[in-house]
């Protein structure tokens, strides 16, 4: 199969035939022996499903910029996925969209379907993702938003959210995670 049908034919049409399906052998079931084992408050992200889990974050979300409280929520979604810190989704209705506005672009998750960005209306920055139309395993997400915690400040519960390395992801990085990431120094091949 080639490569750009990968991107166009989600795998739940065509597992078989996914390239993220065939050549990601990590699913969750065992960790790599250069994972970092976690103590017992901690999750190892290798210990996370592919493809990914969709649960509920029993944790406070707040997302500043600057003095602006762009987002709080005590009902945000985690999203799961091997190599991959989580990413935190909070609901519209718990989102100032007064602070920001759609930003032009967009890019393709394999699990999740055709996301669009927001961006901060004072600096025109990108620093969220939404998919409007998710694909039906991701339905629970349709328009809730995704920050970048190292383009706003994000925190957990009080915690100051680390952004996960390689500027492209999104993972909530958080004294309970335990890696290596995905977009570590040294991940490129993953």
């Amino acid at each position: 199969m080639a490569a750009w049908l990968s991107r166009v034919m989600p795998c739940y049409q065509a597992p078989r035939f996914c390239y993220a399906s065939v050549m990601w052998k990590f699913n969750g079931q065992q960790r790599p022996d250069f994972a970092i084992k976690p103590a017992e408050d901690q999750e190892s992200v290798w210990d996370y499903p592919r493809p990914p889990a969709i649960v509920d974050c029993n944790k406070t979300v707040v997302v500043t910029s600057g003095r602006s409280i762009i987002a709080g929520s005590s009902r945000a979604i985690r999203i799961l996925e091997t190599a991959s810190p989580p990413t935190i989704y909070l609901p519209p209705g718990d989102i100032d969209f007064a602070c920001l506005k759609e930003a032009s672009g967009s890019s393709f998750c394999e699990w999740k379907g055709m996301a669009n960005y927001y961006a901060l209306n004072s600096s025109g920055q990108i620093v969220a993702w939404t998919y409007r139309e998710p694909l039906p395993a991701f339905a629970a997400i349709k328009d809730y938003l995704c920050f970048y915690p190292g383009r706003v400040l994000c925190t957990l519960d009080g915690e100051t959210v680390q952004p996960q390395a390689g500027g492209f992801y999104g993972g909530w990085v958080t004294a309970d995670i335990v890696g290596p990431f995905k977009g570590d120094p040294g991940t490129g091949h993953w």
